[in-house]
């Protein structure tokens, strides 16, 4: 008997460690195909949202109405039309994810070529905003020298808003083939570029915001052009069979798609505008601004990791329910956002010892320095709640539910975190701290709100969803090959 029970341990155990080394496979090779995803699109975020740190910093030395001025540029009107466009954008992400999970490689060019469409057509709308920035800005209560240099800055900035069409639209088309790689490559090439080239134009030359503008809108084209030519010249021909016709059908589709996915990130990446545009309307707007634009800009860093994360889990949920597999989706989603909150709470542990130490890189002023550290708790807890919101967004893209998750934006943000920032900044008198840890408060509602969303989602369902929407929007490739002469040539061939 004895024997028997001792027999059964033994089996029972080695049940137990074949199943941990099964699973730690599982982790491991769920976290090699994440981070193959996540690793370029973070170093390429960081790249790029440090073009725009470099800018301020140069900018930041001119003078404090300078980079007032151009912080509120950066913080209000280029994420105003950055929400727009990246939102739009993530439509492709969610095509170009289940299709290629599909095996329905032929369609993420002709998915690619209407994002271009749509958002060419979307950026001619938005010029009016750069072109009357200044008379827009005295109307939100700006101080009048701030908003004349904000309205030099922002024509500047055109050049750089069209550049985001060909930037979004590339890297989605290319994380979904888990071909990013090219896109960090070219992305640290433009910014050792920008700093150069800002220190030539702005230090040596003394050209002041010319300078440094020029060269923010090289550092941004620079990758674009990088990117179109290995798209256009055989970098991928599994998915780019050339220009097609196709891209003119099913536009409209195409145009609701983008609007719900639009309308999802506006509504997150307008909030922290918001809480500017509400600073800038205090006592010591100046001082208030420049802080609170250091801190945005710290946070910045964090959100470029958190963002990384989200194409990671946009681009592995896509792909799973393309391919069929629930469990796999599921199972990619505890991954990212475990992976992603890891490193959320070991920079909240860092920026609540450092404080505000890194003002200095931005401004030498020690009154904006005194402010800074005193908002470095609030910082760090937004760091923290980034490592997690973000990555959920990410998942909704995956899965489609740009609509759903607007509704919870609008509900969390604007009925819950706005009001009560309201609320505890001017009736309260917590100023700048009131008004951030409203918000901060719409932003952990918000979070706990999609949480719930993925727990109860039934992902059977949505691998249903997403051979639906694959099987309505794809063509045949005889199709294609038909609109493609060209390539109909080559395959006969």
């Amino acid at each position: 008997m004895e024997n028997e029970i001792n027999a059964k341990l033994l089996v029972r155990r080695a049940e137990i460690e074949e199943s941990d080394v099964k699973l730690k496979t599982k982790i491991w090779g769920e976290t090699k195909k994440l981070w193959v995803v996540a690793g370029p699109a973070i170093f390429t975020r960081f790249s790029t949202f440090g073009i725009n740190v470099i800018s301020q910093a140069f900018i930041g030395h001119i003078g404090s109405t300078e980079l007032a001025a151009y912080a509120l540029v950066a913080t209000v009107l280029l994420r105003f039309t950055n929400g727009i466009l990246l939102g739009m954008a993530s439509a492709l992400e969610t095509l170009c994810g289940q299709a290629y999970g599909a095996k329905q490689y032929h369609m993420l060019g002709i998915y690619l070529q209407r994002s271009w469409i749509v958002l060419i057509t979307c950026s001619l709308c938005l010029l009016p905003v750069f072109i009357f920035t200044t008379p827009i800005l005295k109307l939100l209560g700006q101080e009048d020298d701030i908003a004349e240099v904000a309205g030099t800055i922002s024509l500047w900035l055109i050049p750089v808003m069209f550049s985001f069409i060909v930037s979004f639209t590339c890297q989605m088309y290319l994380q979904a083939q888990s071909k990013n790689m090219i896109i960090a490559y070219l992305a640290a090439c433009a910014l050792v570029i920008h700093v150069f080239l800002s220190w030539l134009l702005t230090v040596k030359y003394k050209f002041g915001i010319p300078g440094a503008m020029g060269s923010t809108i090289l550092a941004f084209w620079i990758p674009n052009m990088g990117q179109l030519m290995f798209v256009l010249c055989g970098g991928c021909p599994d998915t780019w069979t050339g220009f097609s016709t196709l891209a003119f059908k099913d536009l409209w589709p195409a145009v609701k798609l983008s609007m719900s996915s639009g309308v999802m990130l506006c509504l997150e990446l307008w909030y922290n505008t918001i809480l500017v545009l509400l600073t800038g309307n205090m006592t010591n707007a100046e001082v208030a601004i420049d802080a609170l634009s250091i801190c945005i800009n710290i946070n910045g860093w964090e959100m470029m990791i958190s963002l990384g994360f989200l194409a990671a889990a946009s681009v592995r949920v896509s792909n799973e329910l393309g391919r069929g597999s629930s469990k796999a989706a599921k199972f990619s989603i505890m991954i990212t956002v475990l992976t992603s909150l890891t490193i959320g709470f070991t920079l909240f542990v860092f920026f609540l010892f450092f404080r505000g130490n890194l003002a200095y890189i931005f401004t030498e002023s020690q009154a904006v320095a005194r402010a800074v550290a005193d908002l470095s708790p609030l910082l760090a807890c937004s760091i923290l709640l980034n490592s997690v919101q973000p990555v959920l967004s990410g998942v909704a893209v995956g899965a489609g539910w740009q609509g759903i998750v607007a509704y919870v934006n609008i509900a969390c943000y604007y009925i819950v975190g706005i009001p009560i920032g309201i609320v505890l900044g001017y009736v309260f008198n917590f100023h700048v701290k009131g008004i951030w840890v409203g918000m901060l408060f719409g932003t952990f509602v918000q979070t706990v709100v999609l949480l719930i969303i993925t727990w109860r989602t039934d992902w059977e369902k949505q691998v249903s969803a997403a051979r639906q929407r694959v099987s309505k929007w794809s063509r045949p490739e005889s199709e294609e090959s038909k609109h493609n002469p060209q390539d109909a040539e080559h395959q006969a061939y």
